[in-house]
C-alpha cells in the first residue's frame, strides 16, 4: 500500500509523513475538520479556496479562513483570482500566515468563480496563467503550488501545457485533478490525462487527484499514473480513515465516536453554528442500520448541544471517547 504512516515525500522543503493530502473543499475545509483528517492520517491539509481581494481589502471572514494551529501542519492555504498584481499582493500578504504552502486555484468548476476568468477558466488563457503564476511566486517565500483539471473540455485539454508553465515558474508540486471543467465531478477520472503530465513534469511531484475513494482505489491511482502523492476530497468527508488507507469502519460506534471527535472540534476551533455542522456531521450517519433516522435527528436538531445528544442518542453514545482523544 502507498499510504504507509512514516513514508518519506516532500513538496519543496516541506516534509510530508504520508503521500495522502486533504483536498481544499468548499463550505467544509475549516480548522476542524483539517485537524480531524491530519489525526486520522493525512500528511497535509488544504484551507478551502481563499478570495485574493479578500485578503486584499483585510475582510474578517477571509483572515478566518486562514485560522491555524500547530497541530494541523503542514498546511497549505488555497487563493484564487484572475488577476496577476492581486493575486501577487495576495501571496505576499500570507507570507505572514501560518501557512507551509500557498497554493493558486486554476480547477475550481464552480461557474461564479470562473465567470471572473478565475478557476479552471485561468487555463484558457495560459499566458495569463504564467502571469499569475510567476507574481505569486515572486511574492511568496513559502512553496507555491497549482491546482489544475485536465483541461476545459474534452476539446481542450492542456493540463500538460499548464504544468509545464508552472514547474518553469518555480512551483513546488502540481495537483491535476483528472476531468475537464465541463466534467464537473461527473463520470470518470482520466487517468491517462494524470499519466501524461507525470510523464511531462521531472523536476517536481506531480499529485493525482479524483475518484480515491477506497485503499484500493489508491493503489490503483498509483499504478495507473506513476504518482505517488494524492489528493482525496469528497471521499474524505465522513470517512477521514481513507487517509490513512483504512477501510471506513462498518460499526456504528467506530463512526459516532469520529463524529463526536469532529464535533468537539468544531465546538472548540470552529466557533460552529449548528447549520454548518450538520451538514458534514450526517456523512457519518451512513451505512448501518438506522441511519437514516439519526440523519433526520441531526438536521432537526436545534443548537449545539442538541446535536451532541441526537448522535448519543442513536444508541451509540461516547465510548471509546476520552479527554486523550481530542489532545492536541
Amino acid at each position: 500500500m502507498t499510504a504507509t504512516p512514516g513514508s518519506s515525500h516532500s513538496i519543496g522543503p516541506v516534509a510530508l509523513d504520508s503521500p495522502l493530502i486533504a483536498a481544499p473543499l468548499a463550505g467544509y475545509s475549516d480548522l476542524a475538520f483539517r485537524l480531524l483528517c491530519r489525526r486520522h492520517g493525512a500528511g497535509m491539509v488544504f484551507s478551502e479556496m481563499i478570495s485574493c481581494h479578500g485578503l486584499i481589502h483585510r475582510q474578517k471572514a477571509t483572515f478566518d479562513l486562514c485560522r491555524s494551529i500547530e497541530a494541523e501542519r503542514p498546511l497549505a492555504l488555497q487563493i484564487f483570482g484572475a488577476e496577476p498584481e492581486s493575486m501577487g499582493e495576495a501571496a505576499a500578504i500570507l507570507a505572514e500566515s501560518p501557512a507551509d504552502v500557498i497554493d493558486i486555484n486554476m480547477g475550481c468548476p464552480v461557474r461564479k468563480v470562473v465567470k471572473k476568468g478565475a478557476g479552471a477558466a485561468l487555463m484558457r488563457d495560459p499566458a495569463l496563467a504564467r502571469k499569475v503564476i510567476a507574481a505569486v511566486v515572486k511574492n511568496s517565500p513559502k512553496p507555491v503550488t497549482v491546482k489544475i483539471r485536465s483541461g476545459w473540455n474534452h476539446q481542450e485539454k492542456n493540463a500538460v501545457e499548464i504544468a509545464k508553465i508552472a514547474e518553469d515558474e518555480g512551483c513546488a508540486a502540481v495537483t491535476i485533478h483528472g476531468r475537464t471543467w465541463s466534467d464537473g465531478f461527473g463520470g470518470r477520472v482520466s487517468y491517462d490525462d494524470i499519466a501524461a503530465v507525470r510523464r511531462a513534469i521531472k523536476k517536481i511531484p506531480v499529485i493525482a487527484n479524483g475518484d480515491i475513494n477506497t485503499p484500493a482505489d489508491i493503489d490503483t491511482m498509483r499504478e495507473k499514473t506513476g504518482c505517488e502523492l494524492m489528493m482525496i476530497g469528497r471521499a474524505g468527508l465522513g470517512n477521514p480513515w481513507i487517509f490513512a488507507a483504512k477501510p471506513r469502519p462498518t460499526t456504528p460506534a467506530a463512526l459516532m465516536n469520529a463524529a463526536l471527535e469532529l464535533l468537539d472540534l468544531m465546538e472548540r476551533h470552529a466557533a460552529c453554528a449548528p447549520g454548518r455542522g450538520k451538514n458534514i456531521i450526517s456523512r457519518f450517519a451512513r451505512g448501518f442500520a438506522g441511519a437514516a433516522k439519526l440523519r433526520q435527528e441531526i438536521f432537526s436538531a436545534r443548537d449545539m448541544k442538541s446535536l451532541r445528544m441526537s448522535i448519543s442518542r442513536g444508541g451509540l453514545g461516547k465510548k471509546g471517547l476520552s479527554s486523550e482523544t481530542f489532545k492536541e
